[in-house]
């Protein structure tokens, strides 16, 4: 059994089952691949994907549970890999991030300038997702850290911690009616038709809890992902929006009227987290200190050794987190 070949099992059961694809993303043959799988099964005694003709079609019941084993003795390696490097070369290596277009438009750019000032020979990698896609990617090793408002505790073998809390703001052209309203309410914003995030994004929970709970159905006729392509059907008289506070800039969306809905809303918490059992070079440290100061080297590890949710809720219960 050879390591090549367990990543390569690892690789084509996340490319899709595409033998094709897998061998493009690792640089290497289709037919080197297949051959070398083939010869894993043989030496297991047992098919880790079914097939049909030349072609794959699924996982087998035996190869989930190799894929998975398969999946932690990888990450094992590349843990060994960055203990070395840190030894070797501490400012040197790389850093990959999945977040959602808030975070990686409105609170990650200064963060990341000035560690990519400290760190010019770290390689960093930012991918964009859902909140769920963040998550599964931290889980799975393909990124190092998810930062994200929603889905991160869905993840038991995520290591989360809280980074700052924020709220949301109504947004609405100049001289829209809300704009007269002596007291915004959620009774009111119902009576209009509402653009906001797509449900899973940026602490759209928050506001559908909000809503039901005063027995009110929001008229929600346009989501989006993205608070810019919010902002701008707000713009086409789509509807009033609703966007998390940091997304609106004072100078580029001047023509837009900001109200206050933080007494409307329960304010969300934005957390990074990162798998279970990763080794935390010093980069990666200061990365997470310049995002959320709070979270110092000693709350780091304190984290790390905790078991479960219950003991990180513990761990951060009298931390005053910074509001955004």
């Amino acid at each position: 059994m050879k390591l090549q070949q367990l990543r390569y099992i690892w690789e084509v059961a996340h490319h899709d089952l595409n033998v094709s694809a897998t061998a493009q993303s690792l640089y290497t043959s289709q037919p080197g691949i297949s051959k070398q799988i083939r010869l894993l099964e043989d030496e297991l005694g047992v098919e880790v994907f079914a097939r049909s003709g030349k072609h794959l079609t699924r996982v087998t019941p035996a190869g989930e549970r190799i894929i998975t084993t398969a999946g932690e003795i990888l990450r094992k390696v590349e843990s060994i890999k960055q203990i070395a490097q840190e030894f070797s070369n501490e400012k040197k290596g790389t850093l990959s991030i999945a977040t959602t277009h808030t975070q990686a438009r409105y609170a990650l750019p200064p963060v990341i300038s000035n560690f990519i000032k400290q760190y010019p020979d770290v390689a960093l990698h930012m991918h964009q997702g859902s909140p769920m896609q963040i998550a599964e990617m931290a889980a799975d090793g393909t990124v190092d850290f998810a930062i994200a408002t929603e889905a991160l505790e869905l993840f038991g073998d995520l290591v989360m911690m809280p980074c700052y809390r924020w709220n949301r703001c109504v947004v609405v052209p100049q001289g829209h009616p809300l704009t007269r309203v002596s007291k915004l309410t959620l009774e009111v914003l119902a009576e209009y038709p509402i653009v906001t995030y797509v449900f899973g994004f940026t602490g759209r929970s928050k506001l559908d809890e909000a809503f039901s709970h005063r027995g009110l159905t929001p008229k929600v006729v346009f989501t989006a992902a993205d608070a810019d392509v919010i902002k701008t059907y707000v713009r086409l008289g789509l509807g009033v929006g609703i966007v998390a506070k940091m997304a609106v800039d004072a100078k580029l969306d001047s023509d837009l009227v900001v109200l206050d809905a933080s007494e409307l809303f329960e304010a969300s918490v934005t957390k990074i987290g990162f798998r279970r059992g990763t080794f935390l070079r010093g980069f990666m440290c200061d990365f997470i200190e310049k995002f959320a100061p709070h979270l110092t080297r000693d709350i780091m590890a304190k984290a790390i050794h905790c078991h479960n949710k219950q003991e990180l809720e513990e761990l951060f219960a009298d931390v005053e987190l910074p509001v955004h």
